[in-house]
């Protein structure tokens, strides 16, 4: 098998190659640093050609200019790429969705540069979820996705931990959230997971998930980072950015690592270290969360949970045993860890959810004991390398027990910091997971190759992927009396079709539904388009598996009143609705009766004097569609030429009736059929409209012999 390009995109937080600024804000966390180690392993490996890690380009003052740069290398065969979209300054993750569409977009034109598609796209949660979705719909290619946090889960937690659902939806918009974990995993080939318990309790919640499509991999992490004191010494700054806040800084450390994020349970922590006299005489507490200047800078979430540690170690009276920097260096965190396990402390992770528990791991591989909440990743990870007490992370004195049961015992505290760093070894290693990672992948792509080898007749491209991409030329047909009338002339079009290969794109632009669209293909034994203009251009759909392009949806909705709409075209004479097979989301579709019905001006002026927004097309002197303003065929081709990164000129679109004259005029190269209706007569003798002699499909292959569109072995004559 070839080796193979792998897409990954991760949208959100401040993502670099080097110095990675975890714990800035609730965005840059775990995630951020086990994606570019993910890309950075995966290059290494002599199965894998290339990794593309794609983000979000940021231009803002208020971070550095790192975030700015359109590549950064992450190593030989792996690189970080960020594309523009949405406003240039740092957005936090919950106002980035309005922007996403726009990151479909960029990534598309970005693939065309390329000159290759990728293997497979690799989503990290929600929001690049959304994304990958689309992408995997758009261009036919196997979608992977990881969750890393999924919102029904964090949002039972909080519900649980006091807050109101009106507000967590304001603030965490889960609503959404949400439904694009239902989407994305109702798509997706591949689910990763971290745990057993993830996969079926956490993933379980969700109605599209499917068990047989997730596999377990622990996440990996980097072993050269973070050893025991014994391998790696401790910087004096790092001893005394804690140090200065304790009376007694020899006693064993407690040690949290984490954003200050209400998941992360760091309230409750304090408390337990608290309330227990016997733990506050034994040891002190450290708690490293993200980076502040002033507290009244940050975010609503963050700054509740940063104030609420404060008042709790006043309320405690913990000054001179509990040690809160303000700020930290990527560096210092491998560092913090050894300090704790050269003090024989402890790491507490007592977080309400934690699908990963990539510090429990790092904790671990420093020789540092742990506990740690009993949900997701600990669980598996205390199980593989025995090194710690699981607690009820709502149960104030189980942490306070666990903490001191763990600092109790100095054999015991030996024998677990040796046993953390054989286990994360034997099962935490970047190797461990690229090799499995790469298996689950292996089997994943050979499944979607036998699927479109079963599909092979049906589609023009063998592969089952759309050649968009790739493409430089589209030819766009309307489908009756058009593409179809002549079967001869239909089978020399389609051998024409399936001898171009990526080179030319084929697309229908019908009035018909999708559902009609397809049955009169199957009819007329033509294979499934690339893409399907259907609904007189108020849907798009693509290839093998249909895939709606959603954001054409969004871009249409745009002033769309259907139910004003249909309320006031009720009341005009001559106009019957038509079956309610063919009334759709965007589309309004009527008979006419053309000797009642009101001239389309007049209609428009009934409309515009509503406060409605419309377009009218008649067709036939029988039939009204009544669309979206920024829907129709021709916008849709237009739509469909900015997507895909190709020049109008480089469309031939073929019609025959009035509802094809907009995609007929401008830049595109038209072909008008010779049977075509008395509707088009008035673009005869129009630059780059050619009339032809042939009828139907034979019509087609003289429009594209007279505009040099016929390929012969993909290329054009």
């Amino acid at each position: 098998m070839n080796p193979l390009y792998i897409l990954m995109l991760s949208v959100h937080g401040l993502i670099r190659g080097h110095d990675l600024e975890l714990g800035r804000d609730a965005d840059t966390g775990g995630q951020t640093l086990y994606v570019v180690e993910l890309a950075r392993a995966l290059g290494r490996h002599p199965d894998v050609e290339r990794v593309d890690l794609l983000t979000r380009l940021i231009d803002d003052p208020q971070v550095s200019p790192d975030y700015a740069r359109p590549e950064e290398a992450l190593g030989p065969k792996a690189r970080l790429v960020r594309l523009p979209f949405g406003p240039r300054r740092y957005l936090r993750k919950e106002t980035l969705w309005h922007h996403l569409d726009q990151m479909v977009d960029r990534i598309v034109h970005y693939l065309r540069q390329q000159g290759r598609l990728p293997d497979a796209i690799h989503s990290h949660y929600a929001d690049a979820g959304y994304v990958g979705t689309q992408l995997s719909q758009l261009l036919g290619i196997p979608l992977i996705h990881t969750g890393h946090s999924l919102g029904r889960c964090k949002r039972q937690r909080l519900l649980a931990h006091g807050r109101k659902p009106q507000a967590l939806e304001r603030q965490f918009n889960f609503n959404r959230r949400i439904a694009a974990e239902e989407a994305v995993l109702a798509n997706a080939c591949l689910v990763v997971t971290s745990t057993p318990q993830e996969s079926s309790e956490q993933y379980g919640l969700y109605e599209s998930y499917q068990p047989s499509r997730a596999v377990v991999i622990p996440p990996g992490t980097d072993t050269s980072r973070f050893a025991p004191p014994g391998k790696a010494s401790v910087e004096a700054g790092v001893e005394r950015m804690i140090d200065r806040f304790l009376d007694e800084p020899r006693k064993p450390l407690i040690l949290a690592i984490c954003r200050p994020e209400v998941r992360k349970n760091l309230s409750r922590l304090i408390d337990a270290y608290g309330s227990s006299p016997s733990l506050r005489e034994r040891a002190n507490l450290a708690i490293v969360a993200g980076q502040r200047d002033d507290i009244r800078d940050l975010d609503e979430d963050q700054a509740r949970v940063l104030t609420d540690l404060l008042l709790a170690a006043d309320r405690h009276d913990l000054w001179g045993k509990v040690a809160l920097p303000k700020r930290h260096r990527p560096e210092d965190v491998p560092q913090l860890y050894r300090l704790a396990a050269r003090r024989r402390g402890v790491f507490a992770n007592p977080a309400l959810t934690e699908p990963f528990g990539l510090t429990l791991i790092e904790a671990a591989a420093s020789g540092l004991p742990v506990v740690a909440t009993a949900d997701g990743g600990p669980r598996d990870i205390v199980a593989n390398c025995d090194n710690g007490l699981l607690v009820d992370p709502l149960d104030t004195d189980a942490i306070a027990a666990a903490l001191e049961a763990v600092l109790a015992d100095p054999r015991a505290w030996q024998r677990r910091a040796r046993r953390g760093i054989t286990g994360v070894a034997r099962h935490y290693t970047w190797d461990a997971h690229v090799g499995k990672y790469l298996r689950a992948v292996q089997r994943m792509l050979r499944r979607a190759r036998k699927q479109v080898r079963r599909d092979l007749a049906a589609y023009l491209h063998p592969d089952g992927a759309n050649p968009l991409p790739l493409a430089r030329r589209m030819l766009v047909s309307d489908i009756d009396n058009t593409l179809i009338g002549d079967r001869e002339a239909l089978t020399r079009l389609i051998e024409v079709l399936r001898g171009s290969g990526r080179e030319l794109g084929f697309a229908v632009a019908t009035g018909r539904t999708l559902e009609s669209t397809l049955a009169v293909l199957r009819q007329w034994r033509v294979p499934l388009p690339d893409v399907l203009i259907t609904s007189v251009g108020s849907e798009i759909h693509y290839g093998r598996g249909l895939r709606p392009d959603t954001g054409w949806a969004n871009h249409i909705r745009h002033l769309w009143r259907r139910d004003a709409l249909a309320a006031t075209l009720a009341e005009v004479p001559g106009l019957t609705p038509q079956k309610p097979e063919n009334q759709r989301e965007f589309k309004l579709s009527y008979n006419v009766d053309p000797d009642t019905m009101p001239p389309p001006r007049a209609l428009h002026a009934l409309l515009r004097g509503q406060g409605l927004h419309a377009k009218l097309i008649y067709s036939h002197q029988a039939y009204l569609d009544v669309l979206p303003v920024r829907a129709s065929k021709g916008q849709a081709v237009r739509y469909l030429a900015y997507k895909w990164g190709l020049p109008l000129r480089a469309f031939l679109v073929a019609g025959d009736s009035g509802n094809d004259e907009e995609m007929l005029l401008g830049d595109t190269l038209g072909v008008v059929v010779a049977n075509h209706s008395p509707e088009l007569a008035d673009l005869r003798g129009l630059e780059q409209i050619y009339f032809a002699e042939a009828d139907h499909a034979a019509g087609i292959l003289e429009g594209m012999a007279h505009y040099g569109f016929v390929l012969e072995q993909g290329v054009p004559t």
